[in-house]
């Protein structure tokens, strides 16, 4: 078993204190947005994204925060490796499923009419 799952510490208290401050900056970017109702909404609307902004920069600061950000790194550098599909495949993918999805519709709808046929012939006997 890998060593890092295996050693699970608890938080640090510092962290509690950090995830407590990025949660009350969250907080506070809401509050603000309705506590200042005469700034003009553009303005308030800033307010809650400041405070997501601030308290994504506090998160970044704990164990978990620093964990988050090694894994954005290494899902950014492995997206480089994808080779993605030209716009012609895109096209051809796409067009052959819907082709797909509307006959695999119309049998449904076929055998949704038999079958209802068939129980309104048998509850008419």
């Amino acid at each position: 078993m890998n060593v890092k799952a295996e050693k699970q510490d608890a938080a640090p208290v510092a962290d509690i204190a950090k995830y407590v401050a990025a949660v009350l900056l969250v907080i506070a970017g809401i509050a603000g947005y309705y506590w200042f109702q005469n700034w003009a909404t553009s303005m308030r609307a800033l307010l809650p994204a400041l405070g997501v902004v601030a308290a994504g920069l506090v998160f970044a600061l704990t164990a978990k925060g620093r964990a988050t950000l090694a894994y954005l790194h290494e899902a950014r550098f492995e997206l480089r490796k994808v080779i993605w599909p030209t716009r012609q495949e895109t096209i051809r993918t796409t067009t052959t499923v819907l082709i797909v999805v509307v006959v695999a519709s119309l049998l449904l709808a076929l055998i949704d009419f038999f079958v209802s046929g068939g129980v309104r012939f048998l509850l008419r006997l």
